[in-house]
């Protein structure tokens, strides 16, 4: 294999690792989970926990954490350590409960709420969500096995930008199933729904950027170069990708190949 194909998704839990890890039955069910959005299956969390929890292990992680998108934007989590007491000899053991994959309670009491209420109604809970593979995180001296959530309050409102995509899918799928019915496909049961995101960046050498005070307190130009007039040869998608960009390109690519994500195409813009 070449090494784009041996990487590609080495930082995800995937089908095929899944296919390694679980029995059959466990397997099969946990991917109509995945593909036909199935109800979790609770008898077989035990099964996909553990065996999360020893690939997990396996690849270097001491921790794990629910993942989410919260409404003030960014991203939340809370590592917790596998570790507990064994307390037959007092010593430590590795494990990872279903619950503990199922569900966490990180709370919303640290998040803005747009008024005052009470710490103990500010309750959030974050819920697994099968449909997105669980990865490994890297930082300098571990790794860490996120497992991709949503997040709800107490009262079941959406706290998170993720609920509502998934509800989304959900919408599209029944009305497109309603649609292939009247025109006569008596056999489709599921309408997949591909979503892909254009990236697009600006980058700065760390000296331009220490010496602009406008990029370092706002992120942004405040005095930019003059716009491009009559399209320029110079600066058009296909001009040649400079070698500073190229090098981070083929770094920030290996990364996303890593984690199992298709990035196809990597050009210029056509900005100043």
């Amino acid at each position: 294999m070449s090494k784009l194909t041996h990487i590609f998704g080495e930082l995800t839990f995937n089908e095929k690792v899944m296919r390694e890890k679980l029995s059959k039955e466990v397997y099969e069910k946990m991917r109509d989970t995945i593909q036909k959005r199935k109800a979790l299956d609770q008898s077989i969390a035990v099964d996909v926990a553990h065996a999360m929890k020893e690939w997990a292990i396996e690849n270097g992680a001491t921790h794990f954490t629910h993942w989410f998108q919260p409404l003030r934007g960014g991203t939340a989590e809370k590592h917790d350590t596998f570790l507990n007491i064994n307390e037959k000899d007092e010593g430590v053991v590795e494990r990872f409960s279903a619950s503990q994959l199922i569900q966490s309670e990180p709370g919303a009491s640290s998040f803005p709420s747009g008024g005052m209420r009470c710490t103990f109604e500010a309750r959030g809970y974050t819920a697994w969500d099968p449909s997105t593979p669980a990865f490994l995180h890297e930082a300098e001296h571990t790794r860490t096995l996120v497992i991709p959530s949503v997040f709800l309050s107490w009262t079941g409102d959406v706290l998170d930008s993720k609920t509502p995509f998934l509800r989304s899918l959900k919408a599209v799928n029944d009305s497109a199933i309603k649609l292939q019915r009247l025109l006569g496909n008596r056999t489709a049961k599921r309408i997949k729904v591909f979503a892909g995101p254009e990236q697009e960046y600006f980058l700065f050498s760390k000296d331009l950027c220490r010496s602009r005070p406008d990029l370092r307190i706002c992120g942004r130009t405040l005095f930019g170069a003059d716009p491009d007039k009559g399209q320029q040869m110079e600066n058009h998608y296909f001009g040649a990708i400079r070698p500073k960009v190229i090098k981070f390109m083929e770094d920030f690519d290996t990364e996303l190949f890593r984690r199992g994500i298709p990035a196809k195409t990597r050009h210029n813009e056509v900005s100043p």
